[in-house]
């Protein structure tokens, strides 16, 4: 299967900003790209790139004043294949760990663990730990959220999501994170792309979207407490704790987003591509 994805960004900028950008797929997916999924601006400007901590892509420049359009466009080789569950992967005790998945049992900026251990072992704590432990932390924070744009807010925790029980995507995300770490369980904070590919209409307005990825059996396996079921064509972008570890853009000044269009949708078969 072959899957369509990139983003349209505008920005009006009332003096010259430096910039930050994260919207190339995840290196673990570029064997799948047809071609580079370049970063372009419109005017031009130089970009310096470099890998973040987490090992994401990143690209850096000085946006200039007025209007800026930022985009990327890609066809990503997808299996077609729904999210794979694997029920029976088991929970590592903390010491057996790998050291890499360690900082993801620990709180972050928007995932508060000291505030949310005890309310995560009063809900989930008599549970066999694994996958069906983590899947139920997943149904709960699904069924207690109210999802809406509307409630968006870029500051709101995972406490205060749990307080409050609305939000968008990444509130679902760090609440659902922040429940794992303090059962012991490393979860980390994912962005990128999930299509409509395989379900009914009506469809919802494209936008990047966040789930999360825990550790279980040796491996990390995908989460989405917002949409709560499988989907074809989850399209890594980035991976940190939180959302403050992978804005998807950052400014160092003002600016106003004037414009913001996302896209993930099956493409043509190659030679049907090529014969149109």
């Amino acid at each position: 299967m072959r899957i369509k994805v990139g983003c349209d960004i505008h920005f009006e900028f009332p003096q010259p900003t430096p910039m930050i950008v994260v919207l190339n797929v995840h290196y673990s997916r570029v064997s799948d790209l047809e071609r580079p999924d370049y970063v372009v601006t419109s005017p031009r400007v130089p970009l310096s790139g470099y890998r973040d901590s987490f090992g994401n892509w990143c690209y850096r420049f000085v946006a200039p004043a007025g209007h800026l359009e930022i985009s990327t466009h890609a066809v990503v080789r997808d299996s077609g294949a729904w999210d794979e569950a694997a029920l029976d992967a088991a929970q590592h005790p903390v010491e057996e760990l790998p050291a890499e998945t360690i900082q993801y049992l620990l709180g972050s900026r928007y995932c508060e663990t000291d505030r949310l251990t005890d309310e995560a072992w009063r809900l989930f704590g008599t549970m066999a730990p694994g996958w069906a432990r983590v899947q139920a932390i997943c149904d709960y924070v699904h069924d207690i959220m109210s999802f809406g744009y509307e409630h968006s807010r870029p500051t709101r925790t995972a406490y205060e999501a749990y307080q409050e029980r609305r939000g968008v995507c990444r509130d679902y995300a760090h609440l659902a994170a922040a429940f794992c770490r303090c059962l012991n369980i490393p979860a980390r904070y994912c962005t990128g792309y999930i299509t409509d590919i395989g379900l009914s209409p009506p469809y919802e307005p494209m936008d990047f979207a966040a789930w999360i990825e825990v550790y279980l059996g040796g491996r990390w396996h995908a989460f989405d407490p917002r949409n709560n079921a499988p989907r074809i064509g989850r399209i890594l972008v980035a991976q940190g704790r939180d959302a403050a570890d992978v804005p998807l853009t950052h400014t160092f000044g003002q600016g106003i987003l004037s414009k913001f269009k996302v896209w993930a949708e099956e493409a043509p078969p190659l030679a049907a591509a090529a014969s149109a």
